[in-house]
Parts: C-alpha cells; sequence; structure tokens
C-alpha cells in the first residue's frame, strides 16, 4: 500500500496468515481468517465466524478498539465500484439496530467484487 492511497483512505488486501497470526488472541477456537484488509493501520477481517474491525487509535496505536460483527447482525451491503474517473470502490454494510451504514473505501487495486463476493457467502448462508 503506498503512502498516498493510506492517506486517501484506500485499503488494500492483506495475507489472512498475517492476519491470523497478528490478531491470534481475539479468535475464537478454530476460527480462520478469510480475508483480511488494512486501511492506513485498521484492519477489516473476514473470519469464517465474524467480521471485525480492528480500529488503531492515538498516536502509538497501543490502543486498540475490537469491533465483532456476527455476520447474522448484518442485514444488507452494498458496494459501489470505481469509475473512469473515480479513484475508489466501496463498500457499505448495514448492521441490524444501527441506522448508518459502516463504510469502507478501496483503491482500484483490490478486486471490489471479490469482496463483495466473500461477505455475500458468509452473510448468505
Amino acid at each position: 500500500m503506498g503512502f498516498f492511497d493510506g492517506l486517501l483512505g484506500n485499503a488494500s488486501e492483506v495475507d489472512p496468515n498475517q492476519a491470523q497470526n497478528e490478531f491470534s488472541q481475539i479468535y475464537a477456537p478454530n476460527e480462520k481468517v478469510q480475508k483480511a484488509y488494512i486501511l492506513i493501520r485498521d484492519f477489516f477481517i473476514f473470519t469464517d465466524k465474524r467480521l471485525i474491525l480492528v480500529d488503531k487509535q492515538g498516536m502509538t496505536g497501543h490502543k486498540v478498539d475490537y469491533h465483532s460483527i456476527p455476520y447474522k447482525n448484518i442485514t444488507h451491503f452494498s458496494i459501489e465500484t470505481a469509475g473512469h474517473f473515480d479513484l475508489d470502490a466501496e463498500l457499505k454494510i448495514w448492521v441490524s439496530g444501527s441506522p448508518a451504514p459502516i463504510q469502507k473505501r478501496f483503491n482500484k487495486k483490490l478486486n471490489i467484487y471479490q469482496l463483495q463476493s466473500v461477505l455475500a457467502y458468509f452473510v448468505l448462508r
């Protein structure tokens, strides 16, 4: 991920094994990372059981918020693809009990269709 991509809020895909190892203390027994993305220094992790949003806070990033969303609580989601002049694709996820969606922007390097497919697989099963 380039420096300017990070500043612009774009995300890049991370090796699932890296995310599995880096956050091993937060997973349930036998929970496996399927896909992971990094947004500056925050993570967007899809496991076989839930979606985990990792928000590293403050200047040092020592304070970390782990937001766990069971797939059954995701009511709907949408993707907006990047156009010719638009550099970003966007994913929106609505969670039951919250009127505003969770929004993440991704650069053109990321296959937004693949991300949507992963989310659809876990939400729709």
